[in-house]
């Protein structure tokens, strides 16, 4: 049941065109926001169909979320089309695979820095600018990962990168004191997206599908959807005083250390 918690506000997200990006544009949508979607992908396109196929509003735009050209394009479109802004979803981001810190190149490291750490830090600069100056208040979400509270869950730049946004998000929250404009990071654990569709996939061809996610207390891994609801708590109202903070949604996985678990009193690994 859909509740119109984002009525009369107007939005952005990049990244999306698939996984967590698409389905927070659909859900932010539902409840009443006018969005402006990007992604360097063409199914951004796609997305915005679906959007206006289930009536609700959006504008979509082929970009790089890394370049301060085409991220700034995206605020001044929201600005033209809507003379407002009080929602940005910084949600794209890339892997770099699993290669070992001996193995990348500086090239891989700056190229996932550039879009995964300085893309979310130009939404921050650019929209929340605009949110401030406007004096309406608003809310930045900046896509981390659980790679990004310790080691683990991804690559070596990856989850340098992700940590980075952490730490931005706590930085930008305190710089835009008095402002009202809240800075919150969601940190996803093992999602089914465009980035990991070759995970499930293979588990998928292999019938171990049930592997998947079994490190965390859930025994899953989760669906874009799970995130996106997440990502618009964070963006509406409800949220009013949660304010630099990394909100990890990961089925429990980050809430231990790895143990040997006890599990009805059988060792469970």
């Amino acid at each position: 049941m859909m509740t119109n918690r984002l009525a009369g506000k107007v939005g952005l997200i990049t990244g999306a065109g698939s996984g967590i990006g698409r389905a927070a544009a659909l859900l932010f949508a539902a409840e009443g926001a006018r969005l402006i979607l990007g992604d360097k992908n063409p199914s951004v396109h796609d997305t915005v169909a679906q959007v206006l196929d289930a009536g609700g509003a959006a504008i979509g735009m082929q970009m790089d979320a890394g370049a301060e050209a085409d991220v700034a394009a995206m605020v001044a479109t929201a600005l033209r089309c809507h003379g407002q802004l009080d929602i940005a979803f910084a949600n794209a981001g890339i892997s770099g695979g699993m290669a070992g810190i001996f193995d990348l190149t500086p090239e891989a490291w700056t190229e996932i820095l550039r879009v995964n750490l300085i893309g979310p830090w130009l939404m921050v600069k650019h929209a929340g600018k605009v949110m401030a100056d406007a004096g309406r208040g608003g809310a930045i979400v900046c896509t981390a990962s659980v790679a990004g509270l310790r080691s683990g869950a991804g690559g070596p730049a990856y989850s340098a990168s992700k940590a980075g946004v952490i730490n931005l998000v706590m930085v930008a929250a305190q710089q835009l004191s008095e402002t009202n404009v809240r800075v919150n990071a969601l940190c996803p654990g093992l999602t089914e997206t465009g980035m990991t569709q070759p995970v499930f996939d293979l588990a998928r061809q292999r019938n171990v599908t049930d592997k998947i996610g079994r490190l965390n207390p859930l025994r899953r891994a989760a669906q874009p959807e799970e995130l996106a609801r997440v990502a618009l708590f964070l963006a509406s109202d409800e949220a009013s005083y949660v304010n630099g903070q990394a909100i990890a949604v990961d089925g429990g996985l980050s809430s231990s250390h790895p143990v040997t678990r006890q599990s009805m009193g059988k060792t469970a690994v």
